[in-house]
């Protein structure tokens, strides 16, 4: 997104907040409830068909409540929202811009609220899980404005029988999953896959190897001006990385593989290990694509460093593209219905999809191995970490994601990539 559409969208936004300050009576609301929700995921699937389901038991209770579904391509959100937000049009909820520049501008001029004062005042606070919480204030500029609808730790997935046949236990260290790599590689098994045409799941392993050398705040104090990633420690971490790649342990024509390919050579058992989020667990649990068996796919949190600061329960986690609340839209009746939300959506969301969220949660009976162990992974963490360009501009995370895949191929220095990373971070 370019700087100047966003400032002319906060412009109209602090116009606009300036001659309207939205539903001040929350009582001022009559005739049934429609719940208008803006989203980037079609009404059949994922947090659009939990909130309807939900919203039908609650309209046994409210009759006359609906929710009715917009969808937008998440690459044409924030435009969307901008023009919503000028003609002070905005739906009750919404998925947060992608953009958390335009949040904070959305929030400041009052076209959005607090939700973590808003559903203490509903008394459901407490529904949501503390790391959720903690993992969404790091990216929202201290506050919650944001419903965390799904909640995913991220490490490495491993096929266990290819691990078995070549007498390999699961690593615990870098130490141990190198040689492991290293083994894998001599018997000619591929040791990884991953997207390299994305660029993240590579940068991922970056941004890891940082939290357990230097430590939590490592890409923090790159964002605070504490460290420059051309310091030897961040360097090194690139270099770690950059190892994996000249060695082969990813394979062949890395570059131009995308996401789904990349898994499917998972999924197939052709690589024995994937760096990936949990949100993957939905299609590793699939027959029709998941061809090794979910029973065959164990988790490794993301391994220790020897020396580093980082320890295994400060686990990488992301909360997906989370749901706001406009501040003119909300009255009582919308309280009401968000309060019925937040109490059940954890539950509804695991029992209906299999999706781990933000909220507290407890796994159906017949939930599978996979999604236990992801709840019980998030709730054993000790400390979220945020993924290695959260915190990054627009054009540092390009510089990222593009150039990552030069590095695995020995095309381009650990020091280059950092130098230029470093660059576009200085640069805004």
């Amino acid at each position: 997104m370019k700087l100047r559409s966003v400032a002319i969208a906060a412009a109209a936004m602090l116009a606009l907040a300036a001659c309207s300050s939205g539903t001040d009576d929350p009582a001022a609301a009559t005739g049934p409830l429609e719940v208008k929700y803006y989203s980037v995921q079609q009404p059949t699937e994922g947090w659009p068909l939990v909130f309807g389901k939900l919203t039908d038991d609650y309209a046994k209770t409210k009759p006359g409540t609906t929710l009715k579904v917009e969808v937008a391509p998440q690459a044409d959100l924030d435009q969307k929202l901008q023009l919503l937000a000028s003609q002070n049009n905005l739906p009750t909820i919404f998925n947060a811009p992608n953009s958390n520049e335009l949040l904070q501008q959305m929030y400041d001029a009052g076209q959005i609220l607090d939700l973590e004062a808003t559903l203490k005042d509903l008394g459901v606070f407490d529904k949501l899980n503390p790391a959720a919480v903690e993992l969404v204030k790091k990216t929202q500029g201290g506050k919650l404005l944001g419903l965390p609808l799904e909640l995913n730790i991220e490490g490495i997935w491993y096929n266990k029988k290819l691990f078995a046949d070549n007498g390999i236990t699961a690593p615990t260290t870098w130490d141990q999953l190198s040689a492991a790599a290293a083994a894998l590689q001599a018997k000619g098994v591929q040791p990884f896959a991953a997207s390299g045409q994305q660029g993240w799941p590579l940068t991922r392993l970056i941004g890891n190897h940082l939290f357990r050398t230097v430590g939590p705040n490592a890409l923090a104090d790159i964002k605070d001006g504490k460290a420059k990633l051309t310091d030897p420690q961040y360097v090194a971490a690139a270099q770690a990385v950059a190892d994996l790649g000249t060695k082969g342990y990813f394979g062949k024509g890395v570059g131009s593989l995308d996401y789904a390919t990349a898994q499917d050579l998972f999924l197939q058992g052709k690589a024995a290990m994937f760096y990936m989020g949990s949100w993957a667990v939905r299609d590793f649990g699939n027959p029709q694509t998941n061809k090794i068996g979910a029973d065959n796919i164990g988790f490794l949190p993301f391994p220790t460093v020897a020396g580093g600061a980082g320890t295994a329960d400060q686990t990488p986690m992301n909360a997906g593209l989370t749901t706001v609340v406009s501040k003119k839209a909300y009255n009582a009746e919308v309280g009401a219905w968000l309060k019925y939300i937040v109490t059940n959506y954890g539950d509804r969301a695991l029992a209906e999809i299999g999706l781990v969220s933000g909220f507290t949660a407890n796994p159906p009976a017949d939930a599978g191995a996979l999604t236990k162990g992801v709840v019980a992974q998030i709730g054993a963490t000790k400390q979220p970490l945020l993924w290695f360009e959260a915190q990054f501009t627009t054009k540092a995370t390009d510089t990222a994601t593009k150039n990552v895949t030069r590095l695995v191929t020995g095309d381009m220095s650990p020091a280059d990539y950092m130098s230029t990373l470093q660059k576009a971070i200085d640069q805004g």
